[in-house]
C-alpha cells in the first residue's frame, strides 16, 4: 500500500456565489477534524447538511462558482505535507485523485461508462495511474478486482448487467488501483437493499483494517454503527459532534440534533426531529439548530464552537447546540 499518514482538515469553509443574487450559499463553515490510516470516520447528517460538498472540496472536484477556505493537509509517514485547498488542478491530478485519494462515487454504476466493460475500464485506470507495462496490465487489473471482493469472471460484463452491489465494488476496485491512503466513499450504500448495505460495509470496514483511512459521508447510520471507528455529526454545514463510534451507539451523543438522529431510526423510538433544516443562504447567526430544539434559550443566539467533541451550549440533551 502507499505511504501511511494522516489528514488534518482546519477551518474548511466551502460557499457558492449564485448568479444575480446577492446571497451566498454557506455550504460548509469552518469544518475541522483529522483522520489516520487504518482508521474510519462517518461523516453523518441529513441530506443536504454540506458531507458530499465537503467531500469533493478534499479532490478538487468543486464547480468554478465556488470558494473554499481553510486547509486540508494530507501528511506522509516522513512529514512531508500537501495542502489540498488551493492546489493546482495539475497536482491534483498528478498526485492526488486515485494516487493518495481514492473515490467511491455515489451512484457508482451512473459513474461507470457504459459502453466499456468493467475490466476495460479497470485496465485503462491502471495503465494511466501506475504506467505499467501491457503485459501486467492484465494481472493488476484482476487483483485489484480481487482485492474489491468483485468476481473476476464478471469483469467483462458491462455496467447495465451489474446489481447494484457488483456495480458499488466495481467503484470500489477503481478507487484502489493506485493504492490510496485514503478512501473517500460518498453515500455507497445508497439504493442497496440492507444485505448489499453490509457487504458494502464490510468491504470498506477491511480496508481500514488493512491500513487504509476511510471517510464515510453517509446519513446511513446503521451502516456508520457497523464499521466506523469515529462519528462527526453535520448539521447546516457544520460540524456540531464528534464522538468515538462505540460512544456514539453505546452510550448516545451528547448534541441534541446527533440524538434526534438516533431516536428517528427505526430500531429505536421512531420519533423524526421536528421542522426543517434552516436555507443555507440564511443561516442564523447563533445556533443553526436553535429553531428546532425544544430546549433552546437565550444563550444560543451566540454561535457554539467545539469543545471537548460537542457545539452546544447545553449539552447531552438538555438545549440547542
Amino acid at each position: 500500500m502507499s505511504a501511511a499518514g494522516s489528514l488534518v482538515v482546519d477551518g474548511l469553509t466551502v460557499r457558492f456565489r449564485l448568479p444575480r443574487a446577492e446571497a451566498e450559499v454557506r455550504a460548509v463553515s469552518d469544518v475541522s477534524f483529522s483522520l489516520a490510516a487504518g482508521e474510519c470516520l462517518a461523516l453523518v447528517g441529513e441530506s443536504g447538511c454540506g458531507k458530499s460538498v465537503m467531500a469533493a472540496a478534499l479532490l478538487g472536484l468543486l464547480p468554478a462558482n465556488a470558494w473554499i477556505g481553510g486547509r486540508a493537509t494530507l501528511i506522509d509517514d516522513d512529514d512531508a505535507e500537501l495542502e489540498l485547498v488551493g492546489a493546482a488542478e495539475g497536482v491534483l491530478a498528478r498526485e492526488v485523485r486515485g494516487r493518495r485519494i481514492g473515490l467511491v462515487p455515489q451512484s457508482p454504476a451512473a459513474h461507470l461508462t457504459p459502453v466499456r466493460t468493467v475490466r476495460s475500464q479497470l485496465e485503462e485506470t491502471v495503465r494511466e495511474l501506475l504506467r505499467s507495462e501491457r503485459a501486467q496490465v492484465r494481472t493488476i487489473a484482476e487483483g485489484v478486482a480481487e482485492r474489491a471482493a468483485y468476481p473476476v469472471d464478471h469483469l467483462d460484463r458491462y455496467p447495465h448487467e451489474l446489481s447494484g452491489g457488483l456495480a458499488q465494488r466495481a467503484a470500489v476496485a477503481l478507487a484502489l488501483v493506485g493504492d490510496p491512503w485514503l478512501i473517500v466513499a460518498d453515500e455507497p450504500t445508497t439504493g442497496l437493499d440492507r444485505a448489499l448495505v453490509e457487504r458494502t460495509a464490510d468491504e470498506l470496514r477491511r480496508l481500514a483494517d488493512a491500513g487504509h483511512a476511510v471517510l464515510l459521508v453517509t446519513h446511513d447510520l446503521a451502516a456508520a454503527e457497523r464499521i466506523a471507528d469515529r462519528v462527526a455529526v453535520m448539521y447546516a454545514g457544520r460540524i456540531v459532534e464528534v464522538a468515538p463510534a462505540a460512544v456514539f451507539f453505546g452510550d448516545g451523543p451528547r448534541h441534541p440534533y446527533a440524538r434526534g438522529l438516533l431516536a428517528a431510526l427505526p430500531e429505536r423510538e421512531f420519533v423524526p426531529i421536528p421542522g426543517m433544516p434552516p436555507e443555507l443562504t440564511a443561516l442564523p447567526q447563533g445556533c443553526v439548530f436553535a429553531a428546532r430544539c425544544g430546549s433552546a434559550s437565550t444563550e444560543c443566539t451566540k454561535l457554539p464552537v467545539l469543545v471537548d467533541g460537542v457545539a452546544c451550549h447545553h449539552p447531552e440533551g438538555v438545549g440547542c447546540g
